[in-house]
C-alpha cells in the first residue's frame, strides 16, 4: 500500500515561447526554398485557417498552427507601421 502522507510532485517541462516573429521569418524562408509565394500562400493561411497553404517544409506548417493567426496579423501589422514611420514617438 502506498505511504498518503507524502505529497508527490509532477513536474512538466514548457516548450519554449514561440516567437511570432521568428515563426514569420521561418515559414517565410521555407516557402520560398519550395518556390511558393511566401505572402500570398501566408494570406491564404490567415485568410481560410486552412494549413495546407503552408508548406511542411522544415516543419513550417507545424510551427505557423502553434501562434494564432491574429498574432500574426498583429506582428505583420506591427512591423509595417514601424517600417513607415507612422507610430508616434
Amino acid at each position: 500500500m502506498a505511504d498518503l502522507s507524502k505529497t508527490l510532485y509532477f513536474s512538466v517541462k514548457n516548450e519554449p515561447e514561440i516567437h511570432v516573429k521568428e515563426v514569420l521569418r521561418v515559414v517565410y524562408s521555407a516557402m520560398e526554398e519550395k518556390g511558393y509565394n511566401p505572402v500570398s500562400q501566408i494570406v491564404g493561411y490567415i485568410m481560410s485557417g486552412d494549413p495546407t497553404y503552408i508548406t511542411s517544409h522544415k516543419g513550417a506548417r507545424s510551427l505557423i498552427m502553434k501562434v494564432e493567426r491574429d498574432e500574426l496579423v498583429e506582428e505583420m501589422l506591427t512591423e509595417y507601421i514601424k517600417s513607415n514611420n507612422w507610430a508616434q514617438k
